[in-house]
């Protein structure tokens, strides 16, 4: 018996493209079977059948163990929504099994579960109820769950009025609270604003820090690099790596990137020196605590690792603040600081950000590597993101910059990580 969260073993998806409806839902489903009827006869007997097999999965098998947080990556038609429907119970594998050990929470599609003329109220207790939540249970925690939604004006309205992102915000935030042991979120996140999906990842990294195991597939490859622990890549329904974020990520972006060359005659960009590239970025606050959420006035710090050794003794790692609105207020950079030059195999720089002159909201940074003012080895744009949560100027005593006359420089100082 399998001590992991989860253990898929030779997993298999078969579809059949242009197969007949098997029984008839509605009369008139009914009469145009019986129209077709013939002219399907017809096409099985002569070998001309427009059936086809098709293979969403074959043959994956991996584990996942318990407080593990899976990214899964992949192009369109891989099979990754395959593999989750799979896992959720929602349809059943052709070959293969998998077996979930403990309370499973899925968050698939947007608005899944939820009836377009019942209110968000009566929502929160149909979706918590069919995602296995007790009445009791749902009384307690619904108070947190329409505040993490941000929906209090909102939660007495029917969905149907509900955008796409308030629909989203309100499906996570309740597969959110379930409190599973293992939770499965697919490509929905980025219908939210940046504010939410900054809380979202905050969620998923405290689920993270609190032993849950989280399965998440995404397009968003820096998230994938922020939150997860390890990640897997499908392509044609086949498991064709298994291992870091950093190494997973880069080999699909390699893949990506080559095969859109091909595809437009494009030249061959120039690749970094060795395989130079940006590995993992991660943000403490001023006691050293993992965390995405800052108050006005917190120092925080910044930390980037790369990997890859460095030829030159003149290269930096720089970094821009974005807001809400993709704009870039502020910056910084390692360089001219002759401290930060160093030629190891592992780079790990570290910022000391502060004190944040900044209003509440949702903030995202910007990274890139490489030689001062002359060529850019490895970038990651929005690679992580965070929260102002609180802007007390007579608790913290510093003032708030106003965004809105341009570029300033924060307070920070640069060193070289342990």
């Amino acid at each position: 018996m399998s001590s992991d969260a989860i253990a898929i073993e030779r997993l298999g998806k078969r579809y059949t493209i242009g197969a007949a409806q098997v029984g008839a839902a509605t009369l008139g489903e009914s009469l145009a079977s019986w129209v077709k009827a013939p002219w399907r006869r017809f096409t099985h007997l002569s070998g001309r059948s427009a059936e086809t097999q098709f293979w969403a999965l074959s043959d994956v098998s991996f584990g996942v163990a318990s407080g593990e947080v899976i990214g899964i990556v992949g192009p369109n038609g891989a099979g990754k929504s395959t593999l989750l429907k799979i896992l959720s119970r929602i349809t059943p594998p052709t070959t293969g099994y998998a077996d979930l050990t403990g309370r499973v929470s899925s968050l698939l599609e947007v608005g899944t579960g939820f009836h377009p003329e019942l209110t968000g109220r009566e929502n929160i207790f149909l979706n918590g109820a069919i995602l296995g939540m007790y009445r009791a249970e749902i009384r307690r925690k619904f108070d947190a769950i329409v505040a993490f939604a941000e929906l209090e004006r909102f939660i007495d309205t029917p969905v149907k009025h509900y955008s796409s992102g308030m629909f989203v915000r309100l499906a996570f935030s309740v597969a959110a609270h379930l409190d599973p042991e293992i939770l499965i979120v697919d490509e929905v996140l980025s219908v939210g604003d940046l504010h939410f999906r900054n809380r979202c990842l905050g969620r998923m990294q405290d689920l993270r820090g609190e032993g849950r195991t989280v399965l998440f597939v995404s397009h968003d490859l820096t998230a994938v690099r922020q939150l997860c622990t390890r990640a897997v890549m499908l392509d044609g329904g086949r498991l064709v790596d298994d291992g870091t974020p950093s190494d997973v990520t880069r080999r699909y972006e390699r893949q990506h990137h080559s095969a859109a060359r091909s595809a437009t005659g494009a030249a061959d960009r120039a690749q970094p020196p060795r395989g130079y590239h940006l590995r993992r970025a991660e943000l403490r606050n001023g006691q050293g605590v993992v965390t995405s959420r800052f108050d006005a006035g917190d120092v925080m710090e910044i930390h980037l690792w790369s990997s890859g050794r460095a030829p030159e003794n003149s290269y930096t790692a720089e970094f821009k603040l974005l807001n809400d609105d993709d704009q870039v207020i502020s910056y910084g950079a390692a360089n001219p600081v002759r401290d930060t030059y160093y030629r190891a195999d592992d780079q790990h720089f570290v910022c000391r950000l502060g004190p944040l002159p900044l209003t509440e909201g949702a903030y995202s940074l910007t990274f890139s590597v490489g030689v001062w003012n002359v060529e850019r080895w490895d970038a990651w744009t929005k690679a992580i993101g965070f929260t102002i949560e609180r802007c007390d100027l007579f608790r913290t005593g510093h003032g708030v910059a106003n965004i809105n006359d341009g570029d300033f420089v924060i307070n920070q100082e640069w060193l070289i990580g342990s």
